[in-house]
C-alpha cells in the first residue's frame, strides 16, 4: 500500500440507529448510513467515486450505492471478507486508492440484522458465513464446534493455562464498557447497569465465557467517507496516520497453528506504528474490537501495550476507563453498544479525535488507535489523528 500517512481523511461518519429487532433490510441499513456520513461531511453523495463494503455478503451492490446515493461517476468498488476485520482494512483500503490518486470520496460502510436475521437461523447456516467450510463441516462440526463462542472458547480455555493470567480480567473489560455505554444514547445496554455479582452469576455458556463475556446479536448500520486530504467540510478532518492488515498462520484451522495464540494483529501493529511514525505510549485512547472479552485482553498484549499473559493486570484499576491512562472502547462497544462489525469503533475513533463524544470525550485526544478482528485472526489496525 505504500506509505498513505496524512494524505486521506476521514471527514464524515453516520449510524443508524442501534436496535434489537427491525423490519428493514440490511441493504436499507447501510444504504441509510452511507447517506448520514455524507449528510454529517456535507459532501454531496452524487460526489462519491468510490465504495468499498465491508460486509460478509456481496450485498448492497455497486449498483446499490449507485443508485441510492445518485452517484454520477463511480470509479471503484470492493467487498472486503475477513468478518469483523473488514471495517478497518476497509479504511485503510480507502487511504490507499485516496493516496495512488483512484478515487477521491469514499464510503465505507457495513452493517447487518445481526439480531432480526439470526434469531431463528439454524446453526448449520453458519457455514456460508465463515471461512474453510469444509474443515468446519468435516472436522469441527462433528467435534461439537458449531458457533463462534465455542471456537473462541478453544483459545480463551488455551491462553489462560499456557499464561496463568488472571481471567478477572474479562470481567474488567465487560464492567468498564457498560461503563462506558451509559454515556452513550446510541448504546444498546446504556442504562442497564451490570456490577461484579451479576457478572459473575450469570452462566457459563462456553468455558470461560460468561453471558457478558460476549458481544451482542444487534441491528444496524455504520459508514464512514474518506476523501482526499484538503477537501472541506460541516467538520475539521481526521487524519489517516498508517495501519496495516495482518493473517494468523494457518488461519483457518485454529489447531493446527504452530501457536494458537498467535494473530492477525501481531504482525499488523508494528507496521501500522512505523508508518503513522508513532509509538504506543503516544496513543491517547484505543478502540479495540472486541466481539469476546477475551479478545480485547490478546490485542492488547499482541498489539505491544504488555506482554503476554499480562493484560489481565494492565486493564485493572481504572487503566482502560474515562480519565485513566489508555480509554478503551469508549463507546461501549460490541460488548455493550451494538454489534456493528466494527466500524461504530471507527465512528468513535472519529468522534473522539473531533472533540464530539460528550460525556465520553477523552480529555486532549489526539492520536486514536482502532483495530479490527475478523473470523479466526484475521487483524486490521489503523491510527488516527486530529
Amino acid at each position: 500500500m505504500g506509505n498513505i500517512t496524512d494524505k486521506a481523511v476521514v471527514l464524515g461518519i453516520g449510524e443508524t440507529e442501534y436496535v434489537r429487532g427491525t423490519d428493514k433490510s440490511e441493504k436499507q441499513l447501510i444504504l441509510e448510513a452511507a447517506k448520514l456520513a455524507c449528510d454529517d461531511a456535507g459532501i454531496e453523495s452524487q460526489s462519491v467515486d468510490g465504495v468499498i463494503m465491508a460486509v460478509k455478503k456481496d450485498k448492497p451492490t455497486n449498483e446499490d450505492f449507485i443508485g441510492a446515493l445518485g452517484i454520477r461517476d463511480l470509479k471503484f468498488h470492493s467487498h472486503i471478507h475477513i468478518g469483523g476485520a473488514s471495517s478497518v482494512s476497509g479504511v485503510m483500503q480507502a487511504a490507499g486508492l485516496i493516496a495512488a490518486g483512484i478515487a477521491e470520496r469514499v464510503i465505507v460502510a457495513t452493517g447487518w440484522t445481526g439480531y432480526s436475521g439470526t434469531v431463528k437461523s439454524d446453526p448449520s447456516e453458519r457455514l456460508v458465513r465463515m471461512p474453510a467450510t469444509e474443515i468446519r463441516r468435516d472436522l469441527e462440526f462433528p467435534a461439537g464446534l458449531l458457533v463462534p463462542i465455542q471456537w473462541y472458547s478453544t483459545q480463551a480455555t488455551r491462553y489462560f493455562h499456557e499464561t496463568k493470567a488472571d481471567p478477572k480480567g474479562m470481567e474488567t473489560i465487560a464492567l468498564t464498557t457498560r461503563e462506558h455505554a451509559h454515556l452513550n444514547q446510541n448504546a444498546v445496554m446504556g442504562g442497564r447497569p451490570l456490577t461484579s455479582e451479576q457478572y459473575r452469576s450469570s452462566p457459563i455458556l462456553a468455558s470461560p465465557f460468561h453471558l457478558f463475556d460476549i458481544s451482542l446479536q444487534t441491528d444496524g448500520a455504520a459508514a464512514v467517507l474518506v476523501t482526499k486530504a484538503g477537501i472541506t467540510g460541516n467538520h475539521k478532518p481526521v487524519y489517516i496516520a498508517g495501519g496495516a492488515e495482518g493473517h494468523a498462520d494457518v488461519p483457518d484451522d485454529i489447531t493446527s497453528r504452530p501457536d494458537m495464540l498467535h494473530m492477525g494483529i501481531s504482525k499488523a501493529a508494528p507496521r501500522a506504528l512505523e508508518m503513522a511514525g508513532v509509538t504506543l505510549n503516544e496513543i491517547d485512547f484505543a478502540e479495540i474490537y472486541d466481539c469476546f472479552t477475551v479478545t480485547v485482553l490478546r490485542q492488547l498484549e499482541e498489539i505491544g501495550f504488555c506482554a503476554r499473559g499480562e493484560a489481565p493486570d494492565f486493564v485493572k484499576d481504572g487503566r482502560i476507563s474515562l480519565g485513566g491512562e489508555l480509554p478503551v472502547n469508549t463507546h461501549g462497544g460490541l460488548l455493550s453498544q451494538a454489534h456493528v462489525l466494527g466500524m461504530n469503533h471507527v465512528v468513535e475513533t472519529v468522534r473522539q479525535l473531533r472533540g464530539d463524544a460528550g460525556k465520553a470525550q477523552v480529555k486532549d485526544a489526539h492520536i486514536g488507535l482502532v483495530t479490527g478482528y475478523g473470523d479466526f485472526g484475521d487483524g486490521s489496525i489503523s491510527i488516527l489523528h486530529n
